[in-house]
């Protein structure tokens, strides 16, 4: 690989790498570079003087990630080569070294994401720079590395799942404050929310996070219920690839949006029910209903997480579908889950396989092996954090897509609602 000359990555280059990143255009990062260094300018401030204060406090998966640089020689170059290369080419407010990046993750530890800040990923603001340079795209590969990241997820998690992160839910200038429901991106009013409660109900900013639907307006009708031709999506968000005719095994790592059945499968027994068959990937923004449902009616034939990587993109990307590659190369290496549901014939075995990306803590399933799904139902949700969502259709089962297939970047994409029709099987009606 060859590594670019530090000092001809210029101001220019830098805002257009920017622009084409995931996390921007799914709304995990500010729109504009500016309030990203504004907001890691803030950040980094109060990092320095906690310290100063002896205020920081080394939590248990930030400890642990701290071994792992120290004892693994590999990862320790990768990381100091990172943040030097990310100084050598002048990136704003990057993290000094190993000992101020550990800081940072321990006091994003215990943060919490208010409305309306310049971001609300830290971890995805904090490492963006550091995942520009050579060696962080071969760090945030590596197993080791990864794993510890998962540990400081599950932490944050927790922490957002306790009543110390429901402070930011208040109804005067936080997640429910008047212009959080007036705000177009949240629509809020399609959700379960007790405003005489001062927190609108929620124990918690997860539970704000993956809130339910209204249960006494049908907020998101579930298309032709009777007919099992019709397909229906299984989240809200916006339609990234539908791809047909995919390969067994592909080379997702190219350019060109391959899907590679086996390595998103897991080396499942059951992929070469998919060969030759369809994807239909959409993505999740920081605003949406982060619930997925049944696609399909049918039976449950397995269920499980896949534990992979969170902080990649794919490398030598650049124009205005860049952020688009990086989730279909996502879809073959990032945590994700596997349900695979038997339907009667035509459309036969159908998976669903919502992505885990970037601050993803959680991929939650509510159904398991056995259980019997009716279209619409409920089968899980994201805890806070970055998703995308792949379902897979077998040869032969799909005669038409109704959403257009996404040609430019992910923003661009048709948008579509859960419960709402993505797709009708051969057949005649039922």
């Amino acid at each position: 690989m060859t590594r670019d000359t530090p000092h001809l990555w210029t101001e220019q280059k830098l805002d257009a790498r920017y622009e084409n990143l995931f996390g921007r255009a799914a709304g995990y990062l500010p729109e504009n570079r500016a309030a990203l260094d504004a907001w890691l300018d803030d950040f980094s401030r109060d990092v320095h003087e906690r310290r100063a204060r002896n205020a920081i406090v080394r939590h248990p998966s930030v400890a642990d990630l701290a071994r792992l640089i120290e004892r693994d020689r590999i990862v320790r170059m990768y990381v100091s080569r990172m943040i030097n290369e990310a100084h050598q080419r002048d990136c704003k407010n990057t993290v000094n070294d190993i000992p101020d990046l550990l800081d940072h993750l321990d006091c994003i530890v215990t943060s919490t994401p208010k409305y309306q800040g310049p971001t609300a990923f830290p971890m995805s603001a904090l490492f963006t720079y550091l995942m520009m340079t050579t060696d962080g795209y071969a760090v945030f590969r590596d197993q080791g590395f990864n794993k510890a990241l998962l540990g400081i997820l599950r932490e944050w998690c927790a922490h957002l799942d306790s009543k110390d992160s429901q402070e930011v839910l208040n109804q005067k200038n936080g997640w429910l404050s008047p212009a959080a429901l007036a705000d177009k991106k949240l629509n809020l009013q399609d959700f379960q929310i007790n405003l005489q409660d001062p927190y609108g109900g929620f124990p918690s900013f997860n539970a704000f996070f993956h809130r339910e639907l209204r249960k006494d307006k049908d907020v998101r009708p579930i298309d032709d219920p009777d007919d099992p031709r019709i397909i229906v999506s299984a989240n809200d968000g916006k339609v990234v690839r539908i791809r047909r005719d995919i390969k067994r095994s592909d080379e997702f790592w190219a350019k060109g949006q391959r899907y590679s059945l086996y390595d998103m499968l897991d080396g499942s027994d059951l992929t070469d029910l998919f060969v030759g068959g369809d994807v239909f990937q959409s993505f999740l923004s920081g605003g949406d209903y982060h619930r997925w449902h049944a696609p399909v009616s049918g039976v449950v034939r397995s269920a499980r997480v896949v534990e992979a990587l969170m902080f990649t993109e794919l490398e030598h990307t650049s124009g205005r579908d860049a952020g688009t590659e990086s989730q279909v190369y996502g879809a073959s290496v990032n945590t994700r889950g596997l349900v695979f549901i038997e339907c009667p014939p035509p459309i036969g075995m159908v998976c669903v396989m919502p992505l885990g990306m970037t601050e993803i803590s959680s991929v939650t399933l509510t159904v398991q092996p056995g259980d019997q799904v009716t279209k619409g139902q409920e089968m899980g949700y994201f805890s806070y954090g970055g998703s995308s969502m792949c379902l897979l259709f077998q040869k032969g089962a799909i005669e038409k897509f109704f959403p257009k297939d996404n040609t430019g970047d992910m923003e661009e994409g048709d948008p579509i609602k859960v419960n709402a029709r993505i797709a009708q099987a051969v057949g005649d009606e039922a």
